[in-house]
C-alpha cells in the first residue's frame, strides 16, 4: 500500500509538506484521487503575490531521470515507474522551480514497483471474485424467486421431452416416470405446435425420391420420440362451430399464409381480418366445388344414397369432401405434407374429415374395395392401387393431368390403355375430367394386355394394408365373399344398421355386430346423461374411435353433428371392410 499522510494541510493557500520521517503529505481530497487512479495531471494548487504553485502525480519519469545516471544532477533518482509527485513554482519574473519526489511505498524487502502491481492485482482478483459471487446469489434468486427461472427450467425440460433424452435409458426413466403417475406430462415448446408424428421433414429429406418414398410416413426411434403434449398456436381460440367452419376459421387457429398466397387465385382460401375464407374452390375447380358436384352429378349417381364413402387423394383443404356432406356422403380426404405443410391442419379445423397420407410404395392404410366413389389425380403406375380401394361397381373420377392434358397425350393414353385394361366402363370425358366406372365382377384382364397385368395369386389379402409394400397385381374381388358391391349393397342409411357383409366373415361376425351395436347404443346415452359430454352439440364436430372394432360408436351418433374417425390397430382382427360397409369411414394403425 502506499504510504501518505492524509490531511496534514487542508487550506489551499498552502503547498504540500513531508513528514518528519521523509513521507509526502498531501490533502484529503488528493489523497482520495491518488488512491482512485494514481495519476493526476498538472493543476493549480494555490497562487499567492503573483507567484503560481502547481502540483502532478505520473508513472512517467521526467526528463532528467531519463538521462544517464551519470549525467544526473541527482543520481538518487533512479529511473523506476513509480508515481512521481512533481511540483513548480512560478515566479512573475518568469523564473521556475520544480522539485520530484517519487512516491514510496511500504517496509518491505521487495522494491516498491513490485509491491505496488502486486497490491493490484491482489485488488482485481477479489473485485473478479467479489462479481462472480454476486452474479451467482443473483441467479439463484432469479431462478428461484421468480416466473423467469420457472420458464427457463421449463424451457430446458421442454426441449429434452421433445427432443428425447441423449442418454437411451434417460428417456425410458421419463416414459416409467410419466407411466406410474410420479409426473405429469409437460407441453412442448410453442415451436412445435405444427408437429405431426412421423413426418418430419428434416429426416424425410434425406430418404429416397423414387415413388415419393420420402413423403410417406417415416418413424423416428422410440428413444427418439417427444415426451410432451403438442401447444396450440399463440392465440388460439375455441373453433368456429360447424357448418360455419367449413366457409371460414380463425387465423389465429392457423397461421399459415402461404396457401392463401399461392392458391387465392383458385379460390381455395384468402385472409380477411380475423379469418381465413373459403370460397370453395380448387385446383380443378377455382369456381367452386357446388358447380363441380353438380357436374358430376350428371354422370354418377350423387344422391340418393347409392354413394356413401368416397375418397379425395391430393385433396388440398378438403373443400370438394365438405361440400359433399350435404350430400350424405362422407369423403376421406388426404395429402401428404410437402410445401403446403398446413393443408390437412386447414381441413380439420374446418371440421372436415382429413388425415395426412401419400400413395408411394405402401398400400394406403384401408380396407379392399371400401370406397363407393374416388377423386383423384393419378397416373398408370398407380392405377392398381386405386383398383384396389375402390367397390365394385363404383366410379373413379380423375381431373387435371394428364386427362386431355397439353404436352401429356402418351400419359393420357397410358392411363385409358389400363383402364381398358381392367374392364373399366368409361361414363364420360369433360374437358380434363374423366369418369369411368369399375366393373361389378372380376377383373377381366384380356390375355396380352401391353401392361403384362396379372391377378395377384388365391392367397393374397388385398385387405392387409398396414406397412404392406405395393403389389403389381390385380387384386381379386372373389378374395372377399358376400354382396357388398354398388347396387346390391343397401344404400344409406339402411346400410348403417343392416348387417354388413363381410361381418360373416368372421367368427360369430354377426352375433358380435350385433351385440356391439347394443353396447354401443348404452354407453352414448350414458356418455350424455351422465357424463354430460357434449356430443350432438356443435361444441363436438368431430371424434376419434381408437378401438373401433365394428364402428358401434359412431353409428350410435348417427343424428349427431359430428364425425368419427374410427382406427382397428393393425394387431387386432381386421374388422375396417365392416366398418366401411356400413357407410363409415376409417384407417389402420398401431398404437
Amino acid at each position: 500500500m502506499i504510504l501518505l499522510t492524509k490531511g496534514a494541510i487542508s487550506s489551499s493557500d498552502s503547498p504540500p509538506d513531508t513528514t518528519s520521517d521523509g513521507y509526502l503529505t498531501l490533502p484529503d481530497v488528493v489523497f482520495k484521487q491518488l488512491k482512485k487512479t494514481l495519476y493526476l495531471k498538472q493543476i493549480q494548487w494555490y497562487q499567492s503575490q503573483g507567484v503560481i504553485h502547481y502540483f502532478s502525480i505520473s508513472h512517467h519519469r521526467t526528463k532528467a531521470e531519463k538521462e544517464p545516471l551519470s549525467k544526473q544532477s541527482n543520481p538518487s533518482l533512479t529511473p523506476r515507474k513509480d508515481p512521481i509527485f512533481t511540483t513548480e513554482t512560478r515566479y512573475p519574473d518568469g523564473g521556475l522551480n520544480r522539485s520530484v519526489f517519487p512516491l514510496r511505498m511500504g517496509h518491505s524487502n521487495s522494491s516498491p514497483s513490485k509491491r505496488s502491481h502486486a497490491l493490484l492485482r491482489q485488488w482485481r482478483l477479489l473485485d473478479l471474485v467479489s462479481g462472480v459471487l454476486f452474479f451467482l446469489v443473483l441467479l439463484f434468486f432469479t431462478m428461484v424467486f421468480t416466473p423467469l427461472g420457472d420458464s427457463l427450467a421449463a424451457s430446458g425440460r421442454q426441449t429434452l421431452l421433445l427432443s428425447g433424452a441423449a442418454d437411451p435409458r434417460q428417456h425410458h426413466r421419463l416414459v416409467e416416470a410419466v407411466e406410474a403417475g410420479l409426473r405429469g406430462v409437460e407441453a412442448c415448446p410453442a415451436e412445435a405446435a405444427d408437429h405431426m408424428p412421423c413426418e418430419d421433414p428434416r429426416r424425410n429429406s434425406q430418404l429416397s425420391r423414387e415413388m415419393n418414398y420420402y413423403r410417406e410416413r417415416h418413424c423416428p426411434r422410440s428413444d427418439d420420440s417427444p415426451l410432451c403434449l403438442i401447444p396450440p398456436p399463440a392465440g388460439y381460440r375455441v373453433p368456429v362451430p360447424w357448418p360455419e367452419s367449413l366457409h371460414k376459421i380463425w387465423h389465429s387457429n392457423m397461421p399459415h399464409n402461404k396457401i392463401a398466397e399461392r392458391k387465392g387465385h383458385q379460390g381455395w382460401m384468402k385472409l380477411e381480418g380475423e379469418h381465413f375464407i373459403f370460397p370453395g374452390g380448387g385446383t380443378m375447380f377455382p369456381d367452386g366445388a357446388e358447380q363441380y358436384i353438380e357436374k358430376l352429378g350428371q354422370y354418377i349417381p350423387i344422391s340418393g344414397g347409392v354413394l356413401r364413402t368416397a375418397l379425395d387423394m391430393g385433396c388440398g383443404v378438403a373443400s370438394f369432401g365438405g361440400y359433399l356432406l350435404s350430400q350424405n356422403i362422407l369423403t376421406m380426404s388426404f395429402a401428404p405434407r410437402d410445401s403446403h405443410k398446413a393443408q390437412i391442419q386447414f381441413a380439420l379445423e374446418r371440421g372436415i374429415p382429413a388425415f395426412v397420407a401419400m400413395l408411394g410404395t405402401r398400400r394406403l392404410p384401408f380396407p379392399a374395395f371400401g370406397f363407393d366413389l374416388q377423386i383423384c389425380i393419378a397416373d398408370a403406375s398407380y392405377f392398381i392401387e386405386v383398383d384396389r380401394l375402390l367397390r365394385p361397381g363404383g366410379y373413379l373420377v380423375i381431373s387435371g393431368p394428364p386427362v386431355q392434358w397439353p404436352k401429356q397425350d402418351k400419359e393420357w393414353s397410358d392411363l385409358q390403355a389400363v383402364a381398358r385394361a381392367l374392364c373399366y366402363e368409361l361414363i364420360a370425358v369433360d374437358g380434363n375430367t374423366v369418369i369411368w366406372k369399375k366393373p361389378a365382377g372380376e377383373a377381366c384382364l384380356p390375355n396380352g394386355n401391353e401392361f403384362g397385368l396379372e391377378l395377384c395369386a388365391d392367397s393374397d389379402d388385398p385387405s392387409q394394408a398396414w406397412y404392406f409394400k405395393l403389389k403389381k397385381c390385380v387384386s381379386r374381388t372373389a378374395f372377399v365373399k358376400g354382396d357388398y358391391a354398388i347396387g346390391t349393397i343397401p344404400k344409406w342409411p339402411e346400410r348403417l344398421t343392416a348387417t354388413p357383409p363381410r361381418s360373416t366373415l368372421l367368427k360369430n361376425g354377426i352375433d358380435v355386430y350385433e351385440a356391439d351395436s347394443r353396447r354401443w347404443v348404452r354407453r352414448v346415452a350414458n356418455y350424455k346423461n351422465s357424463l354430460k359430454i357434449k356430443l350432438g352439440t356443435r361444441a363436438v364436430r368431430n371424434a376419434m374411435d381408437m378401438n373401433a372394432l365394428f364402428g358401434g360408436f359412431a353409428a350410435a351418433l348417427k343424428s349427431d353433428p359430428l364425425w368419427v374417425m374410427n382406427v382397428v390397430p393393425a394387431q387386432k382382427p381386421p374388422t375396417l371392410d365392416v366398418i366401411f360397409d356400413r357407410g363409415l369411414i376409417g384407417v389402420y394403425h398401431d398404437w
